[in-house]
Parts: C-alpha cells; structure tokens; sequence
C-alpha cells in the first residue's frame, strides 16, 4: 500500500471518532465531574471552533456550510458569529471547545457545527445532517457500467486489477477493499498530518484529475462538493445504507459538558430550523439521506 499525507476532519469519518473514544480519558466528562462555567451568548456572540481549511465545512473565509449554518443560528439569535480556528485533527477539542482564553475564566469558543452523532468528547445534540460515503472517479468509457458500488465489482477481472484506489486510513473504505480481495491496490491517505495547508479534497481536485488514482473513497459532503467543481467528467455514486460494513452516519453539533442550557437552545434551533439546514447543505451538493436518530442526551455518558 502507498501512503501520502493528508488531513481528514474528524466529523468526516465515523472510523476517526470511534478509534478517538480511547482519547477521551484526556477529558474528565465521566460521573461526579463539577459543572462547567456558561459561556452561552450572554454577550451576545456566538462562538465558534472550526477548521480554518476544509471546504466544504469550512474555512476561515467563512466559505463553509458549517460557517452558513452558523451564520443563520446566529442571525436567528441576534448574535455576531466569532471564530477559534484550529486544524480538525488530534487535539482539536481540547485546542478549541475546552481551552480557556489566559487569565480568564472564558472559553475561546462555545459550538462545534459538525461532530459524529453520539461523539463522546462532547456533548452532542440531534443530528441535522444524515449522508454516506462515496466512490468517486473518472468517466470513461470502461467505467460506464458502474452506476453502484457493487458494479466496480464486476468489471472485467483484468480491469479492476489493474486500478488504483484512493482510501483513507481508518475509514470503511479500507474494510470494503478488504472484503472484496482490492486492498493490495489500495493507495492509503493518512487520516491526519502536520501539514496545515492539506485538505481531504485533494484526492478528488488533484490526484483522481492528474492520473494519480482511478477510483477514490470519499465521505460524502467532500465528494459531493468536489464533484461539482470538477464539472461533468467525474461521477460519483453513493454506497447505501446496508447490513455489515456501514457507509452512512449522522452528524450533530457538539458543546461543553455540564453547560445543559445552552446545548438545548442549539438543540432547539436545529429542530426548528431543519427546513433551513438542509437549504444551505444541497447548494453545497451533499448527498443527504433521511434523518433517523433520536435526540441525544446531554449529560455526560456513564
């Protein structure tokens, strides 16, 4: 397997906040842990930790449908948005969401748009985004057949011997290509780096474009936006909701622990404001499937 680095957002993978559970010993969020001081728009701003360079869901451009779907929350509330922009890779909670400004008793900031339903290094809120990954590649006319996942299966065996495939580490992807005998020609993206100016849309703007890989495996919202910028010579056809390996997963938005009023006027927001969320998330083309979790709880797990 060939290795390259680059970054990878952890609300994009389920597979990055599962292996992250581990992480959370860092945080003392279990039973008996004292109460948080609010910091909940008092003041009437609204802040927010982000990631300065990972299109689609935001950059320090505000480009983002994270930064847009902030924007409408704080327009709603009557607040100014704020940002504390940090690389979403290992550390970015403590870095952001739990990290004091000096000599004040303030968080930098309150809300994080996008964590994986259930994260357990937040307290999370329902879900408001629903999607799954994706193959993404190419048309040519070898490729034309293939309208679902299972379809690349059926290529010609010398042809799909014969294909590079783009995965990330630690994602469903590589269990796919596992399941299926294609993981020796896997081409491996590390799931993060220390390379600031990285993004996990390169797979799709760069490499897939140059030649680089055939075929790439990508969370859904990053292939659905990239998709859209490289015009109509790459296709992308999205892996279903199935029994066995799971390709689908819902994000939610993540706050402090112990901060029990402000979670629920984000949750109540989001529920009330569904209509609009699923507006900003289609201009951005990403391929949304019918919500289905209930409501989190926002006390700390046990």
């Amino acid at each position: 397997m060939s290795a390259r680095k680059t970054t990878f957002a952890f609300v994009t993978s389920a597979a990055f906040a599962l292996a992250c559970a581990g992480c959370a010993v860092q945080f003392a969020h279990a039973q008996g842990t004292p109460s948080l001081p609010n910091n909940d728009g008092a003041d009437k701003v609204l802040r927010v930790c982000a990631d300065p360079n990972n299109l689609p869901l935001s950059n320090d451009k505000g480009e983002g449908y994270e930064n847009k779907i902030a924007e409408a929350m704080a327009s709603d509330f009557g607040y100014k948005v704020e940002y504390t922009y940090f690389p979403q890779r290992m550390g970015f909670v403590r870095n952001t969401l739990r990290q004091k400004e000096p000599n004040t008793e303030r968080y930098k900031c309150d809300l994080i748009v996008g964590v994986p339903h259930g994260y357990d290094m937040t307290s999370t809120t329902r879900s408001y985004l629903h999607s799954t990954y994706a193959m993404v590649f190419v048309k040519k006319p070898e490729f034309a057949s293939i309208n679902t996942p299972n379809d690349l299966l059926k290529l010609p065996p010398d042809q799909l011997k014969k294909l590079r495939l783009g995965i990330f580490a630690q994602t469903p992807a590589v269990d796919w290509l596992l399941a299926n005998n294609l993981i020796d020609q896997a081409v491996s993206y590390q799931a993060q780096s220390g390379d600031p100016q990285a993004f996990p849309g390169e797979m799709i703007q760069h490499d897939l474009k140059q030649g680089n890989v055939d075929v790439v495996f990508v969370w859904g919202p990053i292939a659905g936006y990239f998709v859209k910028r490289s015009g109509n010579d790459v296709k992308l056809v999205p892996f279903p909701p199935q029994q066995g390996i799971r390709f689908d997963y819902e994000i939610a938005m993540g706050t402090r622990y112990g901060e029990k009023a402000w979670h629920d006027k984000i949750d109540q927001w989001i529920a009330t404001h569904q209509d609009k969320i699923n507006t900003i998330l289609t201009s951005y083309d990403v391929p949304l499937l019918p919500l289905a979790s209930a409501p989190v709880a926002s006390t700390a797990p046990q």
